[in-house]
């Protein structure tokens, strides 16, 4: 008798693009929280929901570019992304580890378009060279914290960003929210769309 699965059938085939180690057979529910002050430990803490440690973020305020490393729990670099100068849909580039050479490159994410009302990035893989068809879709409001991170047809939805309020980031003014990434697709990833949808945003709102 055939043995069924419980995973979502769009799922069968594991998404990954950072590491085959960041995959989980279950949804993993993460909480990102954006600190005002950067403090040594880094700019975002990502942390699953008993508020055990997984990832932090942390900004290199002297490089030309602006460049974010995400780090896990133990504090080694994963991944390291930065804004691509002269760019103008606000491109960000991702290397692998904390290297910024393009051999290393996994993936690059840009706005769809120069003015946006709603939220939409959209993201290529490393070997997408000719970027006719983006591989994975960010959609939603930023503004409602209400994004969903797409495969490339625009109709798979591997993950959904939700505003989290507490008590906690309400009285400390912390920027919290929560991500629902979905099983056998790579969290470190989700994290890294996240981490680059807020400092486009955050841009955006600057200028």
């Amino acid at each position: 008798m055939a043995q069924t699965s419980y995973l979502p059938a769009q799922m069968a085939n594991p998404i990954t693009v950072v590491g085959p180690n960041f995959l989980a057979p279950y949804p993993v529910d993460l909480i990102i929280v954006k600190k005002l002050l950067t403090l040594s430990d880094g700019n975002f803490a990502v942390t699953d929901v008993n508020g055990n440690v997984m990832f932090k973020v942390k900004g290199e305020l002297i490089s030309l570019h602006d460049r974010r490393v995400l780090l896990d729990a133990a504090g080694n670099p994963v991944i390291s992304f930065q804004k691509k100068l002269m760019s103008m849909h606000n491109r960000w580039v991702v290397f692998r580890g904390g290297s910024s050479d393009s051999k290393d490159l996994i993936f690059s994410a840009k706005q769809s378009s120069l003015i946006q009302l709603k939220t939409s990035l959209d993201v290529f893989l490393a070997g997408n060279e000719n970027e006719k068809v983006c591989d994975f879709k960010v959609k939603g409001s930023w503004f409602d914290r209400s994004c969903t991170i797409y495969a490339g047809d625009g109709t798979t939805i591997i993950a959904q960003m939700h505003k989290k309020h507490t008590i906690e980031s309400i009285a400390l003014g912390k920027d919290t929210f929560s991500v629902t990434v979905h099983p056998n697709v790579d969290y470190a990833f989700i994290v890294a769309l996240v981490v680059i949808l807020h400092e486009i945003n955050e841009e955006n709102n600057e200028m």
